[in-house]
């Protein structure tokens, strides 16, 4: 019998973007540990067919790194430099903010990349499923994921169970069959990228490309 309390589920997060600024970098104490605080601007651009042209969007990642990492990766790191990190998302008590939590990072020249912006995925839907349609007339389905993540904390050098809820949106026939098919409780994996609501708080939101939905 499967326990769902026990569930680990995946949070992976992959992005390659320039720095805003550079890394605020500090060093708690007992133990000594290097802790750094980034922003991370990553590129989306699409062909939009009503104007006929292409556009462009740019996301702000607040990024948290702690450990030896910081050290090797982001010590000379300067702004408009080129990071990749893969982490995953944290609810941050400061500020009372949704942040990426980074386990790896890596810095390139400064220069121009094509951005990466990848998130994988596993929940329980946690909330009522709510099929919209847009302004220009696409379906959209928003639900709301909790996703149940253990980690290892550089700090404490324990592992600890960190739990978060995060929306996801999702289009077209997969927002038709979600809604039809899916109920609370539900596991949902989701394939997308991590967005931001124009918000006070500026909530983070999965775009989801593709979900597959397991039924509990």
């Amino acid at each position: 019998m499967t326990n769902h309390l026990s569930q680990n589920h995946l949070c992976s997060v992959t992005l390659l973007g320039n720095l805003v600024a550079k890394p605020d970098i500090r060093y708690q104490a007992n133990p000594v540990v290097a802790v750094a605080e980034l922003v991370l601007a990553t590129h989306s651009r699409w062909f939009d067919k009503t104007s006929q042209q292409f556009k462009e969007w740019t996301s702000y990642h607040t990024v948290k790194v702690i450990g030896d990492i910081v050290d090797r990766s982001l010590i000379h790191s300067q702004k408009g430099d080129v990071i990749l990190v893969q982490g995953y998302l944290l609810n941050s008590k400061k500020a009372n903010r949704e942040i990426l939590h980074a386990t790896y990072a890596q810095t390139f020249a400064k220069g121009y990349a094509q951005s990466i912006n990848q998130v994988h995925m596993s929940g329980e839907i946690s909330s009522d499923i709510n099929l919209v349609l847009t302004e220009n007339n696409k379906e959209l389905v928003a639900l709301n994921l909790t996703v149940n993540n253990l980690v290892y904390s550089p700090i404490t050098q324990q592992t600890q169970n960190i739990s978060i809820e995060r929306s996801v949106h999702i289009w077209g026939k997969q927002a038709q069959y979600i809604k039809d098919k899916a109920e609370l409780g539900d596991q949902l994996v989701v394939d997308g990228r991590l967005s931001y609501l124009n918000d006070s708080k500026k909530s983070q939101f999965i775009d989801s490309h593709q979900v597959i939905l397991l039924k509990h």
